[in-house]
């Protein structure tokens, strides 16, 4: 069955989380005609989540399927041209609908931040998703769009001057307001015990090219920190004064971000370096700030890495937010966030390409993305790359993202710097 006579054009599954209620929710405003299906575990649930999402969605079909149960997966993907889902921790959770995905040849799009998943769908399903012609396309939200797609548009900027390939590129997070979903907490503590107890995971964590589709084909540049303590400055002109340190999802965005390079037969260029750090103001206490975050992200990854497992799960699930739960709408309107991504090509020449959107990162502006990378996928074909396998947002669908975000309200702009 090819994707034209599928049952359905986007399958939402997960649609009875709290994420995967906010991504149906925009879908029903924004989608027109689309032909949507929602699914999750529990029909009473997804009658539930249904009727709240307003008239244009009361005709949507509800598919009952579970990860338990691998058969109802596979019925689910066979149905539809895309399959967005939100069910994570993904590397407990998300295999079987990969599978499933990959063996029936339907697009599939997720939230995850987890390398150790994408690592294992790289080397489990890669292969047949190119045989079928599946796209399956991991970190569609906060994690990672704001990163692989602000490198994109500067490449294809510097490509249109004809200003050579991209060099030393950094990503500032400049402004960020909102709080970390439970889900992406969740997914950071399956990640962080796969590794406390796994030495190829530790490795893989610790690699840069961890998720390179050709590790020998990488270059060497002996350190390579995902993220640094120094002055802005360093980074650019523009923010001088500016105290830099780590941001938190600097390991999977990066690796997301150098995926994409190979992907694309390394169109950013061989001497391409990439890095991720957040902006700590510009005060006195700024130097002091920036240093903190750096070293509490590094001791909490390492300490995390080794005792993790030692903590009992029940204690963990009653001190952080749990998977499936959330702030209210009005918190959830008042987040936003503003990035900007700055790299030196080989010629000198200096670009900035910023990004912003209003909503909490890991809630609202996340359902968005997922949702926008649904439409992409089942919608802009002739955007869209002729890349199969497990790829990347911008490697996917980076021209149909440029061209179909700014209508949803993300702005995302590149200018040549002086």
């Amino acid at each position: 069955m090819t994707g034209a006579e599928r049952e359905h054009d986007i399958v939402v599954y997960g649609a009875t989380g709290f994420v995967g209620k906010l991504t149906a929710r925009y879908l029903a405003a924004t989608a027109g005609g689309a032909r949507i299906a929602l699914a999750g575990r529990s029909a009473d649930r997804l009658l539930a989540v249904r009727e709240t999402l307003g008239e244009a969605a009361q005709s949507w079909p509800l598919i009952t399927a579970d990860a338990d149960q691998p058969s109802s997966l596979n019925g689910l993907a066979a149905s539809a041209r895309v399959v967005i889902t939100t069910v994570g921790p993904y590397l407990k959770y998300g295999l079987p609908l990969v599978a499933a995905c990959a063996a029936a040849g339907t697009d599939y799009a997720d939230l995850t931040g987890e390398p150790l998943f994408i690592r294992k769908c790289i080397d489990l399903y890669h292969k047949q998703a190119l045989d079928t012609g599946a796209r399956i396309v991991h970190a569609c939200g906060f994690d990672s769009i704001p990163s692989d797609l602000t490198v994109f548009a500067l490449y294809r900027h510097a490509a249109r001057d004809g200003a050579g390939a991209l060099g030393d590129t950094n990503f500032v997070v400049r402004k960020l307001a909102g709080g970390v979903s439970g889900g992406t907490v969740a997914s950071m503590i399956e990640v962080t015990r796969a590794a406390a107890t796994d030495p190829e995971a530790r490795r893989l964590l610790a690699d840069p090219y961890s998720l390179s589709p050709d590790r020998a084909a990488e270059p060497e540049f002996g350190a390579q920190p995902d993220a640094r303590w120094r002055r802005g400055r360093e980074i650019a002109p523009e923010l001088d004064g500016y105290w830099v340190g780590a941001f938190a999802m600097a390991i999977p965005n990066t690796r997301i971000v150098r995926r994409t390079n190979a992907l694309l037969d390394y169109a950013y260029g061989r001497r391409f370096q990439y890095a991720e750090q957040m902006s700590l103001g510009r005060s006195p206490a700024g130097p002091v700030a920036a240093a903190m975050a750096t070293a509490g992200n590094s001791a909490t990854v390492a300490l995390a890495g080794r005792f993790i497992h030692k903590v009992p799960q029940g204690v963990l699930d009653r001190v952080l937010p749990k998977p499936g739960t959330g702030p209210s709408e009005q918190t959830r309107e008042r987040g936003s966030y503003v990035v900007e991504t700055y790299t030196t090509t080989t010629t000198g020449a200096r670009y900035r390409a910023r990004m912003s959107q209003q909503g909490d990162p890991g809630y609202k502006a996340t359902s968005v993305l997922l949702g926008e990378s649904g439409l992409a996928l089942a919608f802009d074909r002739d955007k869209l790359s002729e890349l199969r396998g497990v790829l990347t947002p911008a490697a996917a669908m980076g021209d149909a993202l440029l061209a179909r975000l700014p209508a949803a309200g993300v702005s995302l702009d590149t200018v040549r710097l002086p």
